[in-house]
C-alpha cells in the first residue's frame, strides 16, 4: 500500500502489487515532483506506463481535471481499476495499451508523466513523441534510471539512483 500525500485525497490508501518488474516512485521522489509542478488546478494529466497509478491519484488529489492512466499489463489493469473504483469522481480515463500506441493517437495534454522499465531501449522516442503531445506551457516528465541518455533540454533532478527529466514548451 501506498499513500495519497496531499490535496483532497491526502492520506489515501492506493494497492500496489509486489513484483520483482514493478518499481513505484518512491514517496519522497512523488513529494519533490508534485512540489516541483505546483498547482494542477484544472490541468489534463497522462500517466504512462501507470503501474498502481499513485502519480495520477495524485495529481487527481492535487487538481488535475482529467486524468488518463495508460498501462499495456494486465495484472497492473486490473489493479488501476480496483484502485479507481475508491475514487467516485469521474476523474480517471483507463487504457490497456502501450504508451506509444496510444501517443500515436491522443490529442495534448497538459502534463505527462513517463515511468517506463529501466532497461528501456526506447527513452529517446518516448521523449519525442511525448513532447509532441503536450500543450503550450505543458510538461513531460520521464522517471529514468540515474545517467540515462535522454535528448538535452531537460531539467534533471537526482534523487539516488533515479533522476526525474523535467521538459517544458
Amino acid at each position: 500500500m501506498m499513500r495519497i500525500l496531499a490535496g483532497r485525497y491526502k492520506g489515501r490508501s492506493i494497492k500496489t502489487i509486489q513484483t520483482q518488474s514493478y518499481r513505484p516512485t518512491q514517496s519522497r521522489i512523488r513529494k519533490s515532483l508534485f512540489d516541483i509542478l505546483g498547482p494542477l488546478d484544472g490541468l489534463t494529466f497522462l500517466d504512462l506506463y501507470a503501474g498502481s497509478g499513485i502519480i495520477g491519484f495524485e495529481a487527481a488529489s492535487r487538481g488535475a481535471m482529467k486524468i488518463t492512466f495508460v498501462e499495456k499489463q494486465l495484472l497492473f489493469v486490473r489493479l488501476l481499476s480496483e484502485n479507481t473504483r475508491e475514487f467516485d469522481d469521474g476523474l480517471f480515463k483507463m487504457l490497456r495499451q502501450t504508451a506509444f500506441h496510444h501517443l500515436r493517437d491522443c490529442g495534448k495534454y497538459d502534463i505527462i508523466f513517463a515511468d517506463p522499465p529501466y532497461r528501456s531501449d526506447e527513452l529517446v522516442e518516448l521523449v519525442k513523441l511525448s513532447l509532441e503531445h503536450i500543450t503550450k506551457n505543458g510538461r513531460f516528465i520521464l522517471e529514468s534510471k540515474k545517467g540515462a541518455q535522454l535528448p538535452v533540454g531537460a531539467d534533471v533532478r537526482v534523487y539516488g539512483d533515479t533522476q526525474l527529466n523535467i521538459w517544458t514548451l
